[in-house]
């Protein structure tokens, strides 16, 4: 865990003319939505309510996802102002090496508000075709994107297209000679007193701008009021106040949608939502919601796929808690701005600390026989597991799996109804910070919850054990609730009691 570090100041929720009930039954709304992260309300500047459901905690970076394409914009805006580019720069110009010689009709009359607005022309998120293509020699991401088929007329139509972000956050690379973050951290992070943000790159070293930023919740939220005070913090003037409100106005129509707060129209990089709010919008419940009218910013982090659902439940909550004024003479709550119950966490798997077989299977190995997957291509590993075990370890259960015969052997504790943290590399990549839960949902069953902290994933594991004269035998079945690819990612059955990992022959 990192060390928590207030960017912002504390108030109560009655100095700032907020209903402190209504911030209570905010927290208990979003404790209905499944896996929620983190939870900030800022009024007049002030941070009035603040909640962290467990594992997850104050200082600890988030990723964002698509919430990094807001920061891009801001940072369009300030090349703008500093006379780097105009929004009706064409592309083709700023990316010549990138562009083709003899670009067609559409490519080139791509201008940079075209991306800003995601109206680029292109009929479908060119990322998707740019990393399909990655190992296509000479291929790069920008000369991918602007190599994509386009369909529209720049301008015309609203497709929602990460590659847009990506040319942009490129443009500023090639005119400021820097990346993205480094170029941006004395103009921006540093004067807001952000520190540690990190930001993913492409191949070729260009920061990816339209996801890839990873900060903490405070961060967002003292982006989310520089961007309600138009660009200003404290003295100085770091954004231009017109570019927040023309990067925050509907500049184009994105309806309809059967969700209404993504039919109100998008500005430059930003959502609008009902009530007259903005936001910064990441997949998976990132959220940088604006609300001028009240003076106020809610920001979210999570892991969930019920993201409307987060947004109705701060209208549903706070429409009014803003016009509220404590009756003259009635009692008056707490200092404190959290308004988190003791026992607010992501949801673990509820069952039994104890099952019928855990004695029998607690140390033994099992060898997978994942089932076959027509759709999977060779390279799809997911899960990586050739053999798997469960034991215990100081009264919390350790999950651990070998990739292969011989290979090294990972382990990630499980607290027994409660969230345990340690590290593991939980698939191909390095070792990362991972927290686990489980419990005995059924007398044979056994099931694990493992989050990769700071993002949103989490990786839920059931193994149903059996067995008989003959030997032990599970069923395996790991799943991914929220994933831009793959839900289900392995079904297995495994038999064996061997009490070591097993070796090469």
């Amino acid at each position: 865990m990192t060390t928590t570090h207030h960017l912002l100041p504390r108030a109560t929720p009655v100095s700032q003319g907020v209903d402190p009930e209504s911030l209570r039954r905010l927290v208990a709304a979003l404790d209905q939505v499944r896996d929620v992260h983190s939870l900030m309300v800022l009024r007049h500047g002030h941070v009035v309510a603040e909640a962290w459901w467990d594992p997850f905690a104050p200082g600890d970076p988030h990723r964002t996802f698509s919430v990094s394409k807001s920061v891009t914009a801001t940072a369009v805006g300030m090349a703008v102002h500093e006379g780097l580019l105009g929004t009706g720069d064409r592309v083709v110009d700023l990316l010549p090496e990138d562009a083709p010689a003899d670009p067609p009709e559409h490519l080139a009359a791509m201008t940079v508000r075209d991306l800003l607005t995601m109206t680029s022309g292109h009929g479908t998120d060119t990322m998707n075709f740019t990393l399909r293509n990655l190992r296509r020699p000479g291929s790069g991401w920008a000369r991918d994107i602007l190599a994509s088929p386009m369909v529209h007329a720049p301008g015309t139509r609203f497709v929602y297209d990460t590659g847009a972000t990506y040319l942009l956050s490129a443009i500023l690379h090639r005119l400021t000679g820097q990346r993205l973050l480094d170029w941006l951290t004395p103009r921006l992070f540093e004067p807001l007193g952000i520190a540690g943000a990190t930001w993913e790159q492409s191949p070729q070293g260009i920061d990816v701008g339209g996801y890839g930023l990873a900060v903490t919740t405070e961060d967002l939220a003292a982006l989310g009021q520089l961007w309600l005070r138009r660009g200003r913090w404290g003295g100085r003037q770091l954004v231009p106040a017109s570019w927040v409100d023309e990067m925050t106005a509907a500049q184009v129509d994105n309806g309809p949608d059967v969700k209404p707060d993504w039919e109100q129209g998008y500005g430059y990089q930003f959502w609008r939502c009902r009530h007259g709010a903005y936001r910064a919008d990441g997949a998976f419940g990132q959220f940088v919601v604006v609300w001028p009218e009240h003076d106020a910013v809610v920001v979210l982090t999570s892991g969930t796929t019920e993201t409307a659902a987060e947004l109705d439940a701060i209208w549903d909550t706070l429409g009014r808690a803003f016009d509220w004024v404590p009756e003259l003479g009635s009692p008056q709550p707490a200092d404190a701005t959290s308004f988190a119950p003791d026992d607010l966490a992501v949801l673990t798997p509820s069952g039994w600390e104890h099952g019928v077989l855990e004695d029998v299977v607690r140390g033994c190995w099992f060898v997978l026989d994942p089932e076959d997957d027509a759709e999977a291509a060779p390279s799809d590993t997911p899960l990586p597991w050739h053999a798997i075990s469960v034991d215990r370890v100081d009264g919390d259960l350790a999950f651990r799996w070998v990739g292969a015969p011989g290979g090294a052997e990972h382990t990630v504790r499980c607290g027994l109804g409660r969230w345990v943290t340690g590290r593991a590399e939980l698939d191909h990549g390095e070792r990362v910070a991972v927290a686990g839960a489980a419990a005995w949902t059924g007398g044979h069953e056994l099931t694990l919850r493992m989050i990769r902290c700071g993002t949103p994933f989490t990786l839920e594991v059931r193994l149903s054990f059996g067995g008989d004269a003959a030997g032990h035998r599970v069923e395996v079945a790991a799943d991914q609730p929220v994933s831009f690819g793959r839900t289900a990612l392995l079904r297995a059955t495994g038999v064996g009691a061997r009490r070591e990992p097993p070796r090469q022959v």
